[in-house]
């Protein structure tokens, strides 16, 4: 099975270039914001045969040839044993690569459809399942990082599951340490658009492989995330750029956790020092509360 090269990659147009150039730019600075990848690090590239995974790992491979750093990146495929699933496409596609790659088998197919009822959610028991997997196996061929494909989109939608059904202000972060301390995970296309992205693996012609086993629900809590979040994008482009951007800029004095701010013991002070939880840097705020108060005495009838 032969690959295309960047160069021959869909009609070679100038706007693919940019595209290309864009995903590229934006994945590199996601790595240097949240210091992703260090000299000599061998990075576990997660391929589930989606149109991410595909798009991280392409990425990845033109930012390796010219970062300043150098890293490994060995491709791995989790085979869960879905029924039909096409066994060879992914082998095909990374041997055409030269690549080194590992596909871990693990029957989490069966262990899913016999522990979730009929009609229920498979997603969340099937992605403990294999992130479970892939932690060990990590370990077990020396990745200091493991790369998931996850983009902007699906962290934004992870903060609205988590707001609208979990009770709780949390998405996915660019970089995380796993609770037992002993993989880190990143994210490198956390600033980019799933619409760029999808437009780039139809252009590149990636072999993409459907998920059987939850791909196929239609009543998913995150599908319906998914068509508010296009309502929003769609009565006002730009609100997710802006949803994604305040998860970047927060300010805990201005939210209600006590875990993250000290609401009990607030101090008075009246040295003249702006303090950091008093207002936002909002210009017509300040220029309300600069001016000299006004006011006057008013008689009260009793």
């Amino acid at each position: 099975m032969s690959t295309p090269t960047l160069s021959m990659a869909g009609p070679g147009s100038t706007r693919f270039n940019k595209l290309h150039k864009r995903l590229r730019r934006y994945t590199g600075q996601a790595i240097a914001d949240y210091n992703m990848i260090s000299d000599g690090d061998r990075i576990m590239v997660c391929l589930s045969g989606g149109k991410d995974s595909y798009t991280m790992l392409d990425l990845l491979l033109g930012l390796q040839q010219i970062a300043p750093v150098r890293f490994e990146l060995v491709a791995v495929n989790m085979d869960q044993k879905q029924p039909g699933f096409p066994e060879d496409v992914l082998p095909d596609y990374l041997d055409a690569m030269g690549i080194e790659y590992y596909i871990v088998e693990k029957d989490t197919y069966s262990i899913v459809t016999q522990k979730v009822p009929a009609g229920k959610t498979t997603c969340g028991l099937c992605s403990r399942l294999r992130r479970g997997t892939l932690y060990a196996f990590a370990e077990r061929i020396g990745a200091t990082k493991i790369a998931l494909g996850h983009h902007r989109d699906d962290i934004v939608e992870t903060l609205f599951l988590n707001m609208f059904y979990g009770g709780r202000m949390a998405a996915m972060p660019p970089k995380l340490r796993s609770d037992d301390g002993r993989n880190i995970v990143i994210r490198p296309m956390a600033y980019l658009a799933e619409r760029d992205i999808a437009r780039y693996a139809r252009l590149r012609d990636f072999p993409i492989i459907p998920c059987n086993l939850c791909g196929s629900q239609e009543n998913l809590q995150r599908k319906n995330i998914k068509k508010l979040l296009a309502a929003m994008e769609a009565e006002q482009p730009g609100r997710v750029t802006n949803i994604f951007r305040a998860l970047r800029n927060v300010a805990p004095s201005q939210l209600a956790d006590t875990r993250l701010f000290d609401f009990a013991d607030l101090p008075l002070d009246r040295s003249g020092e702006r303090t950091p939880y008093a207002f936002g840097a909002d210009d017509a705020v300040s220029e309300c509360v600069e001016k000299p108060l006004l006011f006057r005495k008013q008689q009260i009838n009793r």
